[in-house]
């Protein structure tokens, strides 16, 4: 008889995923997600991912550590979710974004997904990250709309155009190590 043994961990992990992605009118943005995970059925989640045993090793051997695990969620968890996330992001308006509901959505249909892979996502973290001429532009429409809001349309035009046209000024003092004398 031949046989091997595989140790799964019967507690949640945590992983994380970094990638890029599009929003409605190709508005790109860094995501950064992080979530908690089960394994809900050890057999399933082994069958997805078949190197996380090695033939000939110790359960408690080095090729049967945490860095296998990195990998499997890789290549089941994290694959998931930027199918998932990028699917509906290209319909979202990074303005109007509400990460709130966004996240309860992508949650669902990525557990949806992975029920069959015998995972279960716990939570999860999503946190878009614009570049920063797309960032002040997120600002200037929420202020458009406060200044609205209150009937000051023209004073928030007046700020924005001042705002646009002010040199962003950085300064960087090095500090040079001279010996004491």
């Amino acid at each position: 008889m031949c046989s091997y043994k595989i140790t799964v961990p019967d507690y949640p992990m945590q992983g994380e995923s970094i990638f890029k992605s599009a929003f409605a009118n190709r508005v790109m943005a860094k995501i950064e997600v992080t979530y908690d995970y089960s394994i809900t059925d050890a057999i399933e989640y082994v069958g997805e991912a078949k190197y996380l045993g090695k033939i000939n090793s110790d359960s408690d051997d080095e090729v049967n550590s945490s860095k296998a695990y990195e990998t499997a969620e890789n290549s089941v968890i994290d694959k998931r979710i930027k199918e998932v996330a990028r699917d509906l992001l290209i319909n979202e308006d990074i303005v109007e974004f509400s990460q709130a509901e966004f996240e309860t959505t992508l949650l669902n249909k990525v557990n949806k997904l992975l029920d069959s892979k015998g995972v279960k996502l716990n939570f999860l973290s999503f946190v878009p990250i614009p570049e920063e001429q797309t960032r002040q532009a997120i600002d200037v429409v929420t202020a458009m709309k406060i200044y609205e809001s209150k009937g000051l349309t023209e004073v928030g035009r007046a700020v924005s155009s001042a705002r646009a046209g002010a040199t962003k000024v950085e300064v960087v003092v090095q500090k040079e190590d001279k010996p004491v004398e």
